[in-house]
């Protein structure tokens, strides 16, 4: 922020003992804007110059050079700046009109590949509420990445292997129909598997006869590969049409199956380390050089069957080759914390240099009506159904505000889907939330419709206006925009700030706040007044516009033009 670095500069020149990264680090901004716009506190040198803070920053404000300034003033213990407004509106404005689309973008990453672990549905399950999460957070940190600089590399580790594929082998042998499937796959399989598990509570030899299918599986029995193929391609048109809705592309959906014939090596690897121990019949790895609070990782059954850490080692070296990630962020609920814990900790053990840049990125639970969703129990909320709904309502609130729209459909869609991505979104990430889908497709409050009709609002002024900004002569004198200068300002350091956190949420309530402080400025500015200052009005307008639509789409939200 330049502004920023013009009070560091004036600030060092008085303050020759400090480093310009001492004092930048000091430079925050002040709780009351009444205060001024950027200050300094000086506490922390009472003890280095022996005077008492109120003193020091009294004879900063008597040395230091004011030019570039409206005023520099002591208040007790803090040297407060008042910024030149007239100058750093038309410079923000000109700022963020010129980079567009590109507004707060950094090179910090230089390239660097982020490889993602997103989304990874189970296949012959529909997508429920429940992969929601996932989704649409692992693919704004994707956004997120690439505003700063990293080449984001999204996959989408399918659930395509494992136990629960046996069982649903034998549940469809067993009671299945081929003619069932055809007609409605992915909810007849779901039924079959909530069946299973119905069945197995009364006779719990079921368990084994779906662990001796799934083996059956591994071991490349032709019939049981058939029937998970046909499973698997049914499910990827079902998920496909989800992602379409949503916005959502992919790199890779090589999920746990890919892994099969890769597992090998991580045992070999363990062998060599000699970090493979036997078990009660399994190959085990003990954690408790690394951790001791952490349970032995199992690597092979006692049946020989791997499991999710073998494959999930295999997937983890797989990445490195293939991607030589900087880093490698895994989007999983945080009810697998210590799954990703221990996968860490194997890595470690191997003496993987890389070890570090694998992260667990975890996440709390939607509930509906507080009540957990479970997929074992039939108790699920399809979200296909939940985008439907969220569709309809926003196109119920289109027809009564916009009813001449001549695109209401695709619109509605738009902000249906939207609404939902950022409802999510604008939950801090480890937060549990509720999720009431009337109130999520709001017009009004903190919802995302909130955000896209003050952009379509912003957009309709620039079309009464019929004239193109001119973005190089702005000039705009009204301390009434502040509080907007201040926040498109802010913008680049939210970027920095959201990726470091790992936290969409910190894009979305920036959103949210500068959608509020423009609505503020529409309700009591004659923005379309013929006067010197019109020019500028418009170009703030359309930097507001920018900057909404720059942070929606690092959410992966659509900024309609009109609604």
């Amino acid at each position: 922020m330049a502004e920023k670095q013009a009070v560091v500069s004036a600030l060092k020149a008085v303050l020759p003992e400090l480093s310009e990264e001492e004092i930048a680090s000091k430079v925050e901004a002040p709780k009351d804007s009444k205060m001024g716009d950027l200050a300094f506190p000086t506490f922390t040198l009472a003890k280095v110059l022996r005077k008492a803070p109120q003193m020091i920053a009294a004879d900063i404000v008597e040395k230091i050079n004011q030019d570039g300034f409206e005023k520099v003033v002591a208040t007790g213990p803090y040297v407060n700046f008042f910024l030149d407004k007239k100058e750093v509106t038309a410079e923000t404005l000109k700022k963020v009109l010129k980079a567009g689309m590109n507004y707060g973008e950094n090179s910090d990453g230089e390239g660097k590949n982020i490889a993602l672990d997103m989304s990874s549905p189970n296949i012959a399950k529909p997508m429920s509420m429940g992969h929601l999460r996932s989704t649409v957070i692992g693919n704004a940190l994707a956004n997120l990445s690439a505003k700063n600089g990293y080449k984001p590399v999204k996959i989408n580790h399918l659930g395509d292997w494992g136990t629960q594929f046996g069982k649903l082998i034998y549940a469809y042998k067993t009671w299945g129909s081929e003619a069932e499937v055809k007609a409605d796959p992915i909810a007849t399989l779901l039924k079959y598997y909530v069946e299973f598990h119905e069945k197995a509570k009364e006779n719990p030899a079921l368990d084994d006869e779906g662990r001796a299918w799934f083996k059956k599986l591994e071991d490349g029995d032709p019939e049981a590969h058939k029937l998970w193929s046909w499973f698997r391609e049914e499910s990827l048109k079902e998920f496909t049409e989800i992602y379409d809705r949503l916005g959502i592309t992919f790199d890779s959906f090589n999920g746990e199956a890919f892994y099969n014939d890769k597992m090998d090596r991580v045992v070999k690897a363990l062998e060599d380390k000699n970090l493979l121990q036997e078990s009660q019949g399994a190959q085990i790895v003990d954690l408790s050089p690394i951790n001791e609070n952490l349970t032995p990782a199992m690597i092979k059954r006692s049946d020989g069957a791997t499991l999710y850490m073998t494959r999930d080692l295999a997937a983890a070296m797989y990445r490195k080759d293939t991607y030589d990630f900087a880093k490698s962020l895994y989007v999983v609920g945080g009810e697998q914390r210590e799954h990703f814990q221990q996968l860490k900790a194997v890595l470690t053990l191997l003496d993987l240099p890389w070890a570090d840049d694998v992260e667990h990125i975890p996440f709390g639970l939607i509930t509906f009506n507080g009540k957990k969703m479970s997929t074992r129990k039939g108790d699920v909320v399809l979200l296909k159904d939940v985008l439907d709904d969220a569709h309809e309502l926003a196109l119920k609130q289109i027809e009564e505000k916009n009813p001449t729209l001549a695109n209401k459909e695709q619109v509605a869609e738009e902000v249906g889907a939207g609404a939902v991505v950022f409802h999510d979104l604008m939950n801090d990430r480890t937060n549990n939330f509720d999720f009431n889908i009337a109130e999520v497709v709001r017009f009004e409050g903190d919802t995302g419709p909130y955000v896209q009709y003050t952009n379509a609002r912003a957009q309709s002024i620039l079309r009464k206006a019929g004239v193109a900004v001119d973005t190089e002569n702005i000039t705009l004198d009204d301390a009434a925009t502040w509080d907007i200068i201040t926040a498109l300002n802010a913008f680049p350091d939210t970027v920095r700030r959201a990726f470091a956190h790992r936290e969409p949420s910190v894009i979305a309530k920036y959103a949210l706040g500068l959608a509020r402080a423009f609505n503020k400025y529409y309700a009591n500015s004659k923005i379309l007044a013929d006067d010197e200052n019109k020019n500028g009005r418009l170009a703030l307008v359309a930097a507001v516009s920018e900057t909404l639509t720059v942070s929606l789409s690092i959410l992966g939200v659509k900024a309609p033009k009109e609604m």
